[in-house]
Parts: C-alpha cells; structure tokens; sequence
C-alpha cells in the first residue's frame, strides 16, 4: 500500500516508524529537512522535503494516485487543505488530524467530505474517550470491545493473592473455558503466552471474554471496582477540556492549572467544572481542596514526568483510581510497572484509527487499539482467504500472533484450536507489533 504522511511531528513520526515495519510503501513530507534525515537513516521509509500543503510538493512527493494520504501537521488549517489538494490530485483515501470537535460534529459532516478529507483524527477526543472508559472501570488497565461488547478484550494487573497468581496458563483454560489469556505484559515485555507459560504477580493479562463472564476477571485476578463520581484533573489542556464536555453529567469534576491566564479562560470551556489556580504537585495545596475526598485523579499535564510522579502522589494521599498522560512512548512500560493505574498516549490512539484504515477500510464497526508495542484488531475473513482453510490448530500461525476470539451471527466466541473460522467471521487478533503485515495476508 502506498501511504503518504505530511507532517513529521511526534504523531507523523510515530506513524512512520510503525508503518514501515509493516511492509508498507511510505513517503514521509516535512518542511523540516534535518528531522526527516534522522527518520530517513534509521527507518524503511522514503522522505520528501516541502511544504505540505504545495501542490507541487504534493504531485512530486506521490499524493496521485497514493492509496491513503494521512495529514498530520501541527496545524488543522494545513493537514484540511492537504487532504483537500491530495484528493484532487488523486488519493484514494485522505485522513485529517484536527484540533477541534467542529469537524467532527455530524452536522457538518458532508461538508468536510466535500473538501476533500474522508476521515479525521482528533487525538483529544480519542484520549477523552478512552479516560472516560477507565473511569467507568477502575479495574481495567485496557478495555476493547467489538460489536457492543458481544466479545471484549481488558488488560488487568494480576493482584498478590489473586486466584490466577502462580497459575500455569494450561492449567487455567483446562479448568475454565470462559477466557482466553491472549498476551502478557512482564515488566517491560509483551508476551504472546503458550500453555506452559506461569501467570505471575505484577503481569499484566489481556484476556478475551464474553460479557456474560467479564466480571470474574475482578476475583481471579484480585481486583475490586470501585464507583466514581468525584474527579480532579490536574492542567487545563485540550484533553481536560474535552473530557469535562463528553462525559456529561456521570462524573463531578475540579480542574488544577498552574497558568493563571489558562484558569480564566477555562470557565467559557467548562462551565459546570470548578477550577482551581495552583500546582498540583504542592501536597499541602492537595489537601486543602481535599484529595481525600476525591475517587479518582487524571494528570493532563504536557509533561509525562509531572503526570506520573503526581498520580503516585494521588495514590499515596488516598486515591482509588489515577489516570495519567504519557506522552514519552519510552516511559510506558515504566509507567504501567508502577502503581498508577490506566497510562493513554495520543499517539498511540492516533495509531489504531490509521491501522483500522490499512486492514478494513470498508468495514464501518471495524476497531483498532495499539498498544506500545502490539496491537489489537478486528479483521473480517473474507472468502477464500488462508484463515478459512482449516481449524486454528492446523494453520500454522506465526508465534507473535494470537486469534482471541470472534463474532460470528450476531454472538461472540471464543476461539480454540478446533475452531475454523469462516468467511464473514470477525476475528479479535492480538499480535506484537511489526506483525501485522503478516495477519493481513491471513485474512486477505
């Protein structure tokens, strides 16, 4: 597939980097030429020096013609008017980051259409979103569901004392048939798990299940939920804001910002939210608005430092639930082994709504997550293709890929090596990342 990217910003470059270990054909356009140097030395991709929004820059850099034209500049004006060039000059697909919930409104829909981007990214809102899913439920690091939850996919930390602590990985699925261990997060590996494999204390299990049987991952894995309605989310950005407005009236929230000219603007933004002038890194100042009192606390500061240090702040002051913006791919892992619950990252949700598009453009209930370093799907099998010509256990699957579970006539299953998935089934496919080049030729 031949992708090209404009905008070799931390969100451009991270797409480039995981789209060139997939085998794809990537032109990557920046007006930066010592930023695309490094990428171009260091990854399989090509680059392309130039105004993104140039026709000329555009023509010479491949937009005719390309199958999936992705606009990722800083700037909402430059990635629109990019997408809008590219799809006259031919690209099949074009996809815009943007800035703003307008673009994103139903209302305005086919007029966005009609300039010429098909798609659009707003990695504030996806981050919104998936803050709003943890605070739902506490219990979960990762939460995935497909077809409104007929299968779902949650990461959960195994607790001391837990049941599956200790367990090998044959001994649970022999006794119980409801879940499927489809990977395992060990300090700062992911691990595709085989029977003999041991469920240890601090892992993180990503299990497939049906709704009917999610609930007792909470006593397997030593969990409890705790319900949430106080929220102190500490600066005021973008994902502040647009989490305060989508979540409506589930949550009651406090905003902590340290820039006294952000604070007064943020009563317009969020008029039922009490803001706060302060740092919340200051525990006496905590305290005093009363943290105590607090169920959870989202850290949304631009520094993935200051977010992670404060949520084990929270923690420590009486916090159940803390959320935190790690933005530093490098800092995940470390993040997820210390105890501060959920970790989002914009780029990374940026990146499933681009590998969604690469696997099943057509399919509209089609869902991606990547995490930091595998990603989860769903792929239909189409007619004929190679996952349709015997049960699992005969397929010869590549060993960084797991089939986790399926949909199939309106219920969810799970899938186990008698299992023969057929045309139509929509497949939950869990595999490590560089692997999806691999699955794709499965499923096509």
């Amino acid at each position: 597939m031949k992708i090209v990217i404009a905008g070799a910003g931390e969100v451009g470059s991270h797409l480039a980097k995981l789209l060139s270990n997939e085998e794809q054909d990537i032109m990557l356009i920046d007006a930066d030429a010592e930023r695309l140097a490094i990428l171009d030395a260091n990854y399989n991709l090509m680059t392309y020096v130039g105004d993104p929004t140039s026709f000329t820059t555009l023509r010479e850099a491949g937009a005719a013609g390309c199958d999936l034209f992705i606009a990722v500049t800083p700037y909402e004006s430059n990635n629109i008017v990019g997408c809008s060039i590219a799809k006259n000059l031919g690209a099949k697909t074009t996809v815009a980051r943007i800035d703003s919930y307008d673009f994103m409104n139903p209302l305005n829909s086919s007029h966005v259409k009609h300039m010429g981007v098909d798609r659009v990214i707003y990695p504030e809102y996806l981050a919104a979103q998936e803050i709003i899913t943890a605070l739902k439920r506490t219990w979960a690091r990762n939460w995935f569901e497909l077809h409104d939850g007929r299968l779902i996919l949650a990461g959960v930390k195994l607790r001391a004392g837990a049941p599956l602590a200790g367990m090998k990985l044959r001994d649970f699925t022999y006794t119980n048939h409801h879940f499927h261990v489809s990977a395992i997060k060990r300090n700062h590996e992911t691990i595709i798990p085989r029977g003999d494999h041991q469920m240890e204390v601090g892992d993180i299990l990503y299990f497939t299940t049906t709704r009917d049987h999610v609930h007792d991952l909470l006593g397997l894995c030593g969990k409890t939920e705790h319900k949430i309605k106080r929220v102190l989310i500490m600066g005021g950005s973008k994902i502040a804001v647009r989490l305060v407005n989508s979540a409506g009236n589930e949550f009651k929230f406090k905003i902590i910002e340290s820039n006294l000219d952000i604070c007064r603007k943020l009563p317009q933004k969020c008029p039922d939210c009490e803001i706060i002038h302060g740092d919340a890194r200051d525990t006496e100042l905590l305290a005093d608005i009363g943290i105590a009192d607090m169920d959870a606390f989202v850290a949304l500061t631009d520094s993935s430092e200051t977010n992670i240090f404060t949520c084990l702040t929270a923690k420590e002051m009486g916090v159940k639930k803390t959320v935190a913006d790690v933005e530093n791919i490098q800092f995940i892992s470390q993040a997820e082994n210390l105890n501060i619950g959920t970790v989002i990252n914009k780029k990374l949700l940026a990146s499933s709504t681009i590998f969604q598009l690469l696997l099943d453009a057509d399919s509209s209930t089609s869902k991606c997550l990547a995490l930091a370093d595998a990603e989860v799907a769903e792929i239909e099998a189409k007619p004929g293709s190679k996952i349709t010509r015997g049960p699992v256990k005969e397929l010869s699957l590549p060993g960084e890929v797991t089939l986790a579970g399926l949909f199939r006539d309106g219920e969810g299953m799970l899938i186990g090596g008698n299992t023969h998935i057929q045309a139509g089934d929509h497949v939950l496919v869990f595999c490590l990342a560089g692997a999806l080049h691999k699955v794709e030729r499965l499923f096509s």
